[in-house]
C-alpha cells in the first residue's frame, strides 16, 4: 500500500522527535521533560505538549521495559498510521484526514486526563481535610519527589504512590490517534480483513474493533500492561478510539460535505 503524503509527514515528525528523544541529553530526559504530556498542576506541564505528546515515542527513560525493546513503540504506531491512516487520507483528503487524526490525539488526552483530575482531587481532600495541608503545600512536596511521612497514616501507601505517579507522571505516544483511526477504518472498510500479530488469523475489521476496544477497557479497569512488558495508556486509547467513534458518527449522520475540507 502506498504511504499518502500526509501520513508521510506525519512519520517523519514522529521519527525526528523519536531520534530526538534518543540523543538529546541522557535517556530521553530532555525530549520527555520537554515534550510529553505532564500533569497541569505541576511545573513540569507546558501548553505545547498537549500537541508534542502525540509525537513522542518511549525511549530507554520512559519504556518500562529495558533498552532491547524501546523501538516497539514507534514502530507499531507507525505502522498502524500507515496501515490505517492512507485509505482514510485517499478518502477523505488531507484537511479533513488531519482535523480527524488531531481530534482522536486530544481525545486521548482528556480521558485519561479527566480521570487523573478524579483521582488526584480524591486523595488530596482527604490530606487537606485534616487541617494540616493545603493544596499549595501539596503539590510543592510532590513536585520535590517528596510527601510527609504521615501521609502513609492518613490515607495509606497505595494512595500516596498514586497521587506521586500522576503528579510526576507524563504521557506520550500517538496511539490514542491511530485507536481513532483504527475505529475510522473499521467503520468505513467493516468487511477488510485485519490479524492480530500474536494471532495471524484473519478477522474482519466490524469484529476486530469491538474485540479491541473490550481488551483496551478491560485492560484499563485492571491496570495491565502491553503484552510485551511496557505500560500502556489504556484510557487514552479509550479516549482516541470514542473520538474517532463520535466523529464518524456525526459525520455519516449529517452527511459531511468532504469538500469543505478538501
Amino acid at each position: 500500500m502506498k504511504v499518502t503524503d500526509t501520513v508521510k509527514h506525519l512519520i517523519i515528525l514522529n521519527v525526528v522527535f523519536w531520534i530526538g528523544t534518543l540523543v538529546v541529553g541522557q535517556y530521553g530526559v530532555v525530549f520527555t521533560d520537554l515534550f510529553a504530556m505532564h500533569f497541569p498542576l505541576s511545573e513540569g506541564f507546558k501548553p505545547w505538549q498537549i500537541l508534542t505528546h502525540m509525537f513522542m515515542h518511549a525511549s530507554y527513560a520512559n519504556m518500562g521495559g529495558g533498552p532491547s525493546i524501546f523501538f516497539l513503540h514507534i514502530l507499531f504506531n507507525m505502522l498502524g498510521v500507515w496501515m490505517f491512516g492512507s485509505p482514510l487520507e485517499q478518502m477523505w483528503g488531507r484537511n479533513k484526514f488531519l482535523l480527524f487524526y488531531f481530534s482522536c490525539g486530544l481525545g486521548a488526552t482528556i480521558l485519561p486526563l479527566a480521570i487523573d483530575y478524579y483521582n488526584f482531587y480524591s486523595i488530596t481532600s482527604e490530606l487537606i481535610n485534616t487541617g494540616k495541608y493545603s493544596m499549595d503545600s501539596i503539590t510543592s512536596v510532590l513536585g520535590e519527589g517528596k510527601y510527609y511521612t504521615d501521609w502513609n497514616t492518613i490515607i495509606g501507601e497505595d494512595k500516596v504512590n498514586n497521587l506521586s505517579a500522576i503528579f510526576n507522571g507524563s504521557s506520550l505516544g500517538a496511539s490514542g490517534a491511530l485507536m481513532g483511526l483504527l475505529v475510522a477504518y473499521g467503520m468505513s472498510f467493516p468487511d477488510s480483513s485485519l490479524m492480530l500479530i500474536f494471532l495471524p488469523i484473519p478477522i474482519k475489521a466490524k469484529y476486530f474493533i469491538p474485540l479491541l476496544l473490550g481488551y483496551e477497557i478491560i485492560s484499563g479497569i485492571a491496570g495491565g500492561s502491553s503484552m510485551f512488558g511496557f505500560n500502556v495508556g489504556h484510557f487514552a486509547h479509550i479516549g482516541g478510539a470514542l473520538t474517532g467513534f463520535l466523529l464518524m458518527w456525526y459525520w455519516k449522520k449529517t452527511q459531511f460535505n468532504k469538500n469543505r475540507w478538501n
